[in-house]
């Protein structure tokens, strides 16, 4: 059997040098790093036997491309299997290879530092940045080669350093080729594959064909390699895994904002004015009752505000005449939080489902049944029916599950898997049709909740109205003008702005008379 190149493994013309690849080993630098006993790390993930194509087991070539590693960490260990697995020869420079030899896979070459950087010619530095002073002694022997950074620094050392590990590493090693790549892989992704992790592999060079051969060794590892510019675009790819959530900061205050007021609201309407007014000691209810009526408050609301900014854009383009001008910047960070947005207002409905199953659970509400069941002995009343609530209840439980099961089509569909699956027309279907379908039936949930309650005095409590009353003017602004929009007054001008006419422009045309054609435009 033949030695298979570097290009067999990607399907492309191997890059000039890679007759010879260096192994890789890596210094603990990445916290989502995963452990390995000295057993496990034995095996390699893909087996070092080939299957002939008469079915019987063949040697691996003995010939295979050659790549370094310089560290010994976890990150380092988890790329050498990774290597390993993808058919490359390993070979790891420790400074103790003797203690860290166990800790590698079995086909990784562990020696010296200087005796494993003398073949590959490609190599990963594996290894803090402070560290990277103690490889000037290997400068000789590392020039020419194309050293890859996978490290990360820390917020304060991001903060700190004006220039990233990549360009430091440049600076101190002029001779050699840096590449920043893989550090926004974990050494979990590595061990298990990108299957259960991301794939996609920033790389940045100002060496082209330095970049072009890690963008192949990435593609053979089975990553989705990223091409993103010069060495200048390290700092921007080195803070990369710094950044915690950034989408989800202002979405998730809102949220948190909104359940503080509803919830400050619910407790001065339902365990304060009774405590103070008529006696009763209600804060019990402060764990599950009250908060159970707060979420779905939050959750609706959530749900109304990912709508209203398309109403919002609708109306500024049809006052506008053209859609050739850009929006207020808050409303384009509002557009594009619209996800998280309704992700939040889910997780919210989805938890007053589960507390609402609690309900019956608690000692409370047995000593409720009990007391209740006392009085109707006492007043001598045996059958205990009133059917318009029977018939209100059951309406409303009925359309909560509808609306919540609404809410989980939008929440699964913005998945990126899912959403991947779906062609625009059926991705706007989902979140934009049965989004507004999801409006209105938790708009009717609530309104059967709320029944005749917003016209009985007593449900205003220290003057307040009842909560739901308060729920509903964001989401009805947001059905009206919804309502409106759909005339033909303003659902066709609004049509043509969107396929590029412009009130007093050079641009201006007649519909199609097909209404199948016109519905075809792209909504906000």
């Amino acid at each position: 059997m033949e030695s298979l190149p570097l290009g067999s493994l990607v399907s492309r013309a191997p890059a000039p040098g890679w007759e010879k690849s260096p192994d890789m080993e890596d210094s603990t630098l990445h916290p989502q790093s995963a452990t390995r006993t000295s057993g496990e790390m034995d095996k390699p993930l893909i087996s070092c036997h080939l299957v002939d194509s008469d079915g019987s087991l063949a040697e691996a070539p003995s010939e295979v491309p050659k790549v370094g590693i310089l560290g010994s960490g976890d990150f380092a260990r988890s790329l050498a299997t990774r290597l390993v697995g993808s058919g490359f020869s390993v070979v790891v420079g420790s400074r103790n290879p003797k203690r860290t030899a166990g800790l590698f896979p079995s086909a990784a070459q562990v020696t010296f530092q200087e005796e494993a950087v003398g073949s590959p010619e490609v190599i990963f530095v594996a290894m803090f940045r402070e560290h990277y002073s103690t490889l000037c002694g290997l400068s000789d022997q590392l020039a020419g080669k194309i050293l890859v950074d996978v490290s990360n620094p820390t917020e304060q050392e991001h903060v700190r350093h004006h220039e990233s590990n990549a360009e430091y590493l440049a600076s101190l090693f002029p001779a050699c080729t840096v590449v920043k790549a893989f550090n926004v892989i974990s050494a979990w992704t590595l061990q298990s594959g990108p299957r259960d992790g991301n794939r996609q592999v920033p790389i940045c060079s100002d060496q082209p064909e330095a970049k072009r051969t890690v963008l192949e060794l990435a593609q053979a590892m089975g990553f989705t390699p990223v091409d993103m510019g010069s060495l200048a675009s390290a700092r921007e790819v080195e803070a990369m895994p710094l950044r915690l959530l950034p989408g989800w900061k202002v979405p998730a205050l809102l949220a948190l904002g909104l359940f503080v007021f509803f919830y400050t609201y619910n407790f001065i309407r339902d365990v304060l004015q009774p405590y103070l007014q008529e006696g009763k000691n209600k804060f019990y209810q402060l764990p599950v009752s009250v908060v159970n009526t707060t979420l779905p408050c939050v959750a609706y609301v959530l749900l109304s505000l990912v709508y209203l900014p398309g109403v919002v854009a609708a109306a500024l383009q049809l006052r506008r005449g053209t859609k050739y001008r850009r929006f207020p910047d808050w409303l384009g960070h509002w557009l594009q939080h619209r996800k998280q947005i309704g992700l939040l207002s889910f997780f919210c409905a989805a938890l007053h489902a589960l507390y609402s199953f609690c309900l019956p659970l608690r000692r409370s509400h047995r000593y409720e049944l009990v007391n209740l069941a006392v009085k109707q002995v006492l007043t001598n009343k045996s059958h205990l029916w009133i059917e318009e609530e029977v018939w209100r209840m059951e309406i409303y439980l009925s359309l909560g599950v509808l609306a919540l099961g609404t809410l989980s089509l939008l929440a699964v569909t913005s998945l990126p898997s899912i959403a991947n699956s779906l062609n625009w027309r059926e991705f706007s279907f989902v979140q934009s049709t049965l989004g507004f379908v999801g409006l209105v039936l938790s708009t009717v949930h609530t309104l059967t909740y709320g029944w005749t309650r917003a016209f009985e005095e007593s449900r205003y409590k220290f003057y307040l109205p009842p909560t739901f009353t308060l729920t509903l003017l964001v989401p009805c602004v947001v059905i009206l003008a919804k309502g409106l929009f759909l005339l033909p007054c303003f659902s066709r001008r609004l049509s043509k702005i969107r396929r590029g006419w412009e009130k007093d422009g050079a641009v201006k045309f007649t519909l199609p008379v097909d209404r199948a054609l016109a519905q075809k435009t792209s909504h906000v």
